[in-house]
This record gives C-alpha cells, sequence and structure tokens, in this order.
C-alpha cells in the first residue's frame, strides 16, 4: 500500500491531475491488483509479468466489459507500471501487451429531409452575415470539404467558366468538385455582395470586419444552424462532410468518386460510409420485414 500512496501523490503533485482522474486510474490499478492476489496470492511487484496483465485482460473482457473500457482500464494499468520502472521497483512488463481492437464508430449524419428544410425553407437573411452563413453550410454540405479547407478557399479558386471549385487539402495536395446550379447561383450571389463591401480581401469567406474565417466561428455556425433542423448531439463542419458522403452513396454514386471528392488517399477511409448505409438499409429490413 506505501507504493499505491506513493503513486497518488505522484499523480496528484507531480503529474498534477484531477482528483477525479487519480481515483479513476487508482481504482483501475487497484482491480487489477485484486486480481492477481486472486489468482496468485501475494505476490512482489518484481514478480508480475505480462502474462497477469493479458489473463487480466481476458477476464475483464469475460465479464462483459466493452473493448473501450477494457483498453482504459489498461492505460491505467500501463502507467503505474512506467512508474514502476521509474522508481526501480519493477521492469515495465506491461508496454507490450495490446488492448482488445476497438470498432470505429459510424459517422454521424444529418438526414436529407432535414437538410433540404435547412437551404430551402429557412431564412437566413439577405445582408453580407446571412448570405455567408447559407453559404458555409452550403459549401460544406454541397462538396464535402473539410472545415480547414473551407477556411482556406479564395476567390480565384471558384472557377465558374467550367462550374467547380479547386479545393486544397492535407499536404497541399489540390481537387477539383463540381458546384451544382444552384451553389453556383448562391456563390455569385454571395461573391458579388463580399466584393461591394470587402473589395480588396481575397479570402473567400470572411468575418464580419474582412478578415479571413477562424475555426470556432465556422464551428459556432454550423452548431447554431443544424440545431434548427436536427436533434444530433454533434453538430459540426466534419457532420457535414459525413452527410455528403452518405448522401451520395444513398443515392447510388460510386465508392471511387465519392473518395476522390472527399480527398482520401485510401478506399478504406471512405468504406465506413458504406457500412453506415448498410446499417441504414439493415434498420429499414428490421422495421419492414415480416420475418425480420
Amino acid at each position: 500500500m506505501q507504493l499505491i500512496n506513493k503513486y497518488r501523490d505522484y499523480l496528484s503533485y507531480q503529474k498534477r491531475y484531477s482528483d477525479h482522474t487519480v481515483r479513476s486510474y487508482c481504482t483501475d490499478l487497484e482491480h487489477f491488483i485484486e486480481y492477481v492476489r486472486a489468482r496468485e496470492g501475494f505476490i512482489e511487484w518484481k514478480d508480475l509479468k505480462d502474462t497477469h496483465v493479458r489473463s487480466w485482460i481476458v477476464s475483464l473482457m469475460e465479464r462483459g466489459f466493452s473493448a473501450r473500457t477494457v483498453n482504459r482500464k489498461l492505460s491505467s494499468v500501463k502507467r503505474f507500471f512506467r512508474f514502476l520502472q521509474r522508481e526501480g521497483v519493477a521492469n515495465n512488463v506491461a508496454k507490450v501487451v495490446k488492448g482488445p481492437r476497438t470498432g470505429k464508430p459510424l459517422p454521424v449524419f444529418v438526414r436529407e429531409a432535414e437538410m433540404n428544410r435547412l437551404l430551402d425553407d429557412f431564412d437566413f437573411g439577405e445582408d453580407f452575415t446571412g448570405l455567408r452563413n447559407k453559404m458555409i453550410i452550403e459549401v460544406l454540405y454541397e462538396t464535402g470539404i473539410r472545415r480547414a479547407e473551407l477556411e482556406g478557399l479564395k476567390d480565384k479558386d471558384v472557377h465558374f467558366d467550367d462550374r467547380t471549385i479547386l479545393v486544397t487539402g492535407k499536404r497541399k495536395k489540390q481537387r477539383l468538385i463540381p458546384l451544382t446550379h444552384e451553389l453556383e447561383n448562391d456563390l455569385k450571389q454571395y461573391m458579388e455582395e463580399k466584393q461591394r463591401i470587402f473589395p480588396e480581401a481575397d479570402y473567400l469567406f470572411l468575418t464580419g470586419r474582412g478578415r479571413p474565417l477562424y475555426p470556432k466561428l465556422i464551428y459556432r455556425i454550423v452548431h447554431q444552424y443544424l440545431g434548427l433542423v436536427t436533434t444530433l448531439s454533434k453538430k459540426s463542419p466534419h457532420v457535414l462532410r459525413h452527410t455528403f458522403a452518405t448522401h451520395l452513396l444513398n443515392k447510388g454514386a460510386d465508392l471511387n468518386a465519392i473518395k476522390e471528392m472527399l480527398g482520401h488517399e485510401n478506399l478504406s477511409a471512405t468504406q465506413i460510409y458504406a457500412h453506415s448505409t448498410f446499417e441504414r438499409l439493415r434498420n429499414i429490413y428490421k422495421q419492414a420485414h415480416p420475418r425480420a
């Protein structure tokens, strides 16, 4: 117990973790120690092996703990073993132990009817701020670009001659995304108003003072307007990216074409939207089929 108390003090006073975090780490550690002692009886710290940690993980999984919870508990124990090694008490045998794999959560997206209601029925206003806010929602949803990519857009990136928008993504990789007729017309109206108020600004989206947009403002705008039509807990710019991809796939778009428009390096990153669509079909099947 003396070493446990020293570890608790280390977390509190050297690492400066909150009381809640310290309590959580120590509770996980105590559960591990109880398991080992129930299985082996009294055991010295230096005699602990990676097999003790692995068998404890198996026991947690057998008791029905989720992979996420098990990984959190394992992280607590690994932290303690690093402390033991630092104190010269025992080797860090836990560093070679891997936790169970956690499945990636399916992407959250806004339903098509909700997006249509927001863009078709809601009055954003005809002033610069209203036009800008609608364009932010519309561009994110109709192109699927990332929030950072939206920030970097400039007037010269919008090509009305061939109805495309040039997007600079990760690692400066560029891609062209087509514009719908409606998005083209809305962009022209917005850009005319922007040019009238801020004639020398070259960024496409600006604050009310003519400066380039910043991440928190984009998030607040998206969160505010999505909150008018959906009860989703997540209402971020990335949700509109998920919505773009999911709606395209639901309408029969080719997965490789979606990959190119999203700017994904590998198809595996895009395939999660196929899983999302399959889950939607599975739910419809369960609700509709008489023998489901």
